[in-house]
């Protein structure tokens, strides 16, 4: 059986999220660790760390999951803006030890002003600083495949391959699957066909074994688009059968998968709770 979750609010405490994702349902949660429209947080205390550790165990949620700050930019041309966003992610890493969370998932970024070339290097250059910062944390890093938005990096496979063949050390980093970015970006999942042959694309180019996350979320814009806004499960662009095809590929079974689909409520029941019954009366 496919192991499921979402992305759950820290309103209240770290705690919070695991309580909100056991509400729903959920078997894995991912959350902030902080204000992710903020540079500056509110540092972990060990009780904050404590709690949240005992709401897992409590609630029986496995696989917790951090995304990392929506302001860090590892490609950006701007020295100043790099260089914060660089000591920004080793922080990131550092609370995600705090937790005992395994891998924090960030979008590679985007080159802005730059070249595409030229961003993959900031990237690479980002990664190999902050790995021997974070040596002695257990949390690794999972490079997100992105829509293409704007100038944002890790749309085509062979990007994300280009980051993970040229870092010094690629044992600490893995990729995080999103259906929606994925779908954005151009690969087609509709068909049986299509499915297999982006999978082999993705394997042939970084291998199936890299994706330690998935992202499940439909996509409101059409194939190919490269815009990334995310659609309720079954109710944008992609449909229901590309779900049907990822919850039934026995080489993701063992993969925590998390939906990011939009908040809020229908007909009083929430979305999340929704989108989590769709997908599972699509598992096999």
């Amino acid at each position: 059986m496919p192991i499921l979750g979402a992305h759950k609010s820290i309103a209240g405490g770290l705690h919070k999220a695991v309580e909100r994702a056991a509400a729903c349902g959920c078997q894995c949660v991912q959350l902030f660790t902080r204000n992710a429209t903020q540079w500056r947080a509110k540092a972990i205390e060990a009780e904050d760390a404590r709690r949240f550790r005992r709401a897992l165990d409590e609630y029986q949620i496995g696989h917790p999951m951090v995304h990392d700050s929506y302001l860090i930019n590892l490609a950006s041309p701007d020295r100043r803006l790099w260089r914060r966003s660089v000591d920004a992610f080793v922080e990131e890493l550092r609370r995600a030890h705090l937790l005992e969370i395994p891998y924090v998932i960030t979008h590679p970024g985007a080159y802005t002003s730059s070249t595409e070339s030229a961003g993959l290097g900031r990237i690479i250059e980002a990664l190999d600083e902050v790995e021997p910062q974070v040596r002695d944390c257990r949390a690794g890093c999972l490079l997100e495949t992105t829509a293409g938005q704007g100038t944002s990096l890790g749309w085509r496979f062979e990007q994300l391959a280009a980051i993970l063949d040229t870092v010094r050390n690629p044992d600490w980093l893995g990729v995080c699957f999103d259906t929606c970015h994925v779908f954005a970006a151009g690969y087609p999942l509709g068909t049986s066909r299509q499915y297999e042959a982006t999978m082999k694309a993705f394997d042939r180019v970084i291998g199936l074994d890299q994706i330690r996350a998935i992202h499940l979320n439909d996509s409101a814009h059409p194939l190919g688009s490269r815009m990334d806004r995310h659609a309720h499960i079954g109710r944008g662009h992609m449909g229901l059968a590309p779900f049907r095809h990822l919850l039934a590929d026995p080489r993701f079974q063992q993969v925590p998968m998390y939906i990011e689909t939009p908040k809020g409520e229908r007909r009083g029941v929430d979305w999340d709770v929704i989108n989590l019954r769709t997908l599972r009366r699509l598992s096999p």
